[in-house]
């Protein structure tokens, strides 16, 4: 309880008024827009009104396969890795800095991790059955390495380390075996991946512990990393001042289209899965990011268009925020008991059944919340964006 009051009280020191912040620096409109639809769609994923009733694209697979909700999370750690290249580029080139780049590297991994782990401990406060792995765990060690990688090798480097680590991985999960469980294979209690879990973690530790295996756990740090690569790589080509805005865009249409199409034909050898992002994974939804990006970098950055992207910019330049927030008023929301008719219910349960689910059928009422929450958000982050407030971490 103590750390968690700690963790909250850095949080609120670190809140400080854009005028001491970036916001009125330059910034590459485009990538706070594709942040802030990434995040937007990450809420209304995580925030449906009942978990019985959601609409397909907004489902995780089952398993293999891909849909919209699938395509987040690998969004956010490609937009991580062109974010690093930003704020780091100009600092690494100056070698006699790097030591001091790299501890606030380690200093800023610690602080994600540290939030991932609160939220998984908060209401609960249970130490013996906190969940260790989680989302933020993830982009905390895949920012870590992705960007001690930046720091220290070129380009031709990471490009090598990317087929390093999507080679290795297929290896890993196709060819070695599984102890107490036989040949290597990619189900979900029995694949390496899980196995290392249980006897590094614990089961006690695991998301699913009545299933012993967890999606974000250690083995798949390895090819998220690739994911936040692709993104460090794009961001390169982005940086570079001797081309043009539209080969810069032809590139990233082109790499995309490349990378998707790779995913898609070696699919039936290493299944796309995100619960074990595999390095099919990887390819396709990397793809999809630089082709989405390099849209948005043409329509954004080189045509000029501005009009209707500040609902995603506001959510866009305080991500980590909402995510935080948003998670832990909703875990609020469905543990907080108030009388309801007659009954004792949850405080979302009330809600969603004065305003939604009398109104609507089930799917739709589902979603109708998933989308009003996203729009209360979208108020809050307005006031925040148009005072100057960023939380930077």
């Amino acid at each position: 309880m103590f750390a968690a009051i700690k963790i909250c009280a850095y949080i609120k020191g670190i809140m400080i008024q854009a005028a001491n912040l970036s916001l009125n620096k330059p910034r590459l409109h485009s990538l706070d827009v594709f942040r802030g639809l990434t995040v937007m769609v990450m809420t209304l994923v995580n925030n449906p009104g009942d978990w019985g009733h959601i609409y397909p694209p907004l489902e995780h697979a089952a398993w293999n396969g891909c849909t919209v909700a699938d395509l987040v999370f690998p969004f956010f750690l490609f937009i991580v890795g062109v974010s690093i290249v930003y704020a780091l580029d100009t600092k690494k080139q100056d070698a006699t800095q790097h030591g001091a780049l790299l501890l606030k590297i380690v200093k800023r991994a610690a602080i994600i991790f540290g939030l991932g782990v609160f939220m998984s401990l908060y209401w609960y406060w249970d130490f013996s059955t906190v969940r260790i792995p989680g989302v933020l765990q993830r982009i905390a060690l895949a920012y870590l390495i992705s960007a001690f990688i930046f720091i220290k090798t070129g380009y031709k480097t990471q490009i090598g380390l990317v087929v390093l680590f999507l080679i290795a991985y297929y290896l890993l999960l196709t060819l070695v075996p599984v102890p107490g469980h036989g040949p290597a294979n990619l189900g979900p209690e029995t694949n390496l991946g899980a196995w290392l879990d249980r006897t590094l973690i614990g089961t006690n530790h695991l998301w699913k512990q009545s299933l012993t295996w967890d999606p974000e756990g250690l083995l798949g740090t390895l090819p998220a990393v690739g994911t936040a690569l692709l993104g460090i790589l794009t961001g390169t080509w982005l940086r570079q001042k001797n081309k043009t805005e539209m080969v810069k865009v032809y590139r990233m249409l082109g790499a995309g289209l490349v990378l998707v199409v790779a995913g898609w034909l070696l699919n039936p050898l290493f299944p796309i899965n995100k619960s074990l992002w595999t390095s099919t994974f990887v390819l396709f939804t990397g793809g999809l990011a630089m082709l989405l990006l390099g849209f948005c970098y043409w329509l954004i950055d080189v045509k000029g268009y501005r009009r209707l992207t500040k609902p995603f910019i506001v959510y866009g330049v305080n991500a980590i925020t909402v995510f935080v927030a948003s998670g832990l008023l909703a875990r609020t929301m469905n543990k907080v008991q108030i009388d309801y008719q007659g009954n004792n219910v949850s405080l979302s349960s009330a809600l969603y059944d004065a305003f939604f689910d009398n109104y609507l059928s089930p799917v739709n009422a589902s979603l109708a919340w998933a989308i009003s929450y996203v729009l209360v958000w979208l108020v809050i982050l307005w006031i925040m964006y148009n005072r100057g407030i960023l939380v930077k971490i």
